[in-house]
């Protein structure tokens, strides 16, 4: 499913609450990884006073030197993994982007929060960035003060949020891939309207019970042997995320419109309320 694991990092603990997720996909897939440190020399220099830019080259080289001994740091943590290190001059999420635009089937993985450094990566704004401009399937983990940075993640189950459109849809085959691969349960979550008619909510809660029947069915052919079915009555974004607080070492798999990224998502504003706001790991897959 992916050539390799891209795992952009900035040198902070919270950029590396990451890796777990990272360990966890390369262990399975046997995949290499290229972990990659940007310097940003535009940014370092606008940072700095006119007396100390006669000492910008030596940053630099300090820089680099640094980001190369603290990536081969973080490679001693893959167990007989395939790990190549790149440091590189340019804007950190250009960089990321251009690195997905020439290897398309790679899989970008990154802490959606996290500064510090010479970099000044601040991986928020980063995120957002390469979230916006990248076609590549995209792993953001919050990087809360709870998660990790040692060790491999879990995952047991996949939640997949769908709409009833064929767009939101299409996020299935990828989701059905990973489970049978990685032995997961798929959850199908469907979210409907809030209705102050007894008989309509009930109508409207067995539709979309009978559209995830369908779509479980479609899931079972691709080889997943557990599907499980959630409709909430609520709105979409609160009840995924509260879906996804109550499963444990669960993944979240969602679409993206390619051609208008995260501000018109395939669920429109819901996707980009539930990657802001979900505690747990989110997969983003792009099509269109």
């Amino acid at each position: 499913m992916y050539s390799k694991i891209l795992i952009p990092l900035d040198g902070s603990k919270t950029a590396e609450k990451v890796l777990p997720y990272a360990r966890y996909v390369a262990g399975k897939f046997k995949i290499p990884i290229e972990l990659l440190a940007v310097i940003d020399i535009a940014e370092i220099a606008a940072h700095m006073s006119a007396e100390r830019a006669r000492f910008l080259d030596t940053m630099i080289e300090d820089g680099e030197r640094h980001s190369r001994a603290y990536l081969r740091g973080v490679a001693s943590t893959f167990q007989g993994a395939d790990v190549k290190c790149t440091v590189e001059k340019a804007r950190a999420a250009d960089a990321i982007i251009e690195r997905g635009e020439a290897d398309t089937a790679m899989l970008i993985t990154m802490a959606t929060h996290g500064h510090s450094g010479l970099n000044r990566f601040l991986l928020g704004s980063v995120a957002e960035k390469v979230l916006r401009g990248t076609a590549n399937p995209l792993l953001l983990v919050r990087a809360t003060e709870e998660a990790k940075s040692d060790g491999e993640a879990t995952l047991k189950s996949i939640i997949v949020a769908l709409d009833g459109s064929e767009l939101a849809e299409r996020v299935i085959p990828m989701a059905a891939g990973l489970a049978k691969k990685l032995g997961l349960e798929v959850v199908l979550f469907r979210a409907y309207h809030i209705i102050d008619n007894a008989e309509m909510i009930a109508g409207v809660r067995n539709e979309a019970n009978e559209y995830l029947e369908k779509k479980a069915v479609e899931i079972k052919k691709l080889g997943v042997e557990k599907v499980a079915l959630v409709t909430k009555e609520g709105f979409a974004a609160d009840e995924i995320i509260a879906l996804a607080r109550k499963t444990p070492n669960n993944l979240l798999a969602m679409c993206t419109h390619g051609r208008s990224g995260i501000k018109r998502w395939v669920l429109g504003s819901v996707t980009e309320t539930v990657v802001r706001h979900s505690a747990g790991p989110i997969l983003i897959t792009r099509h269109g």
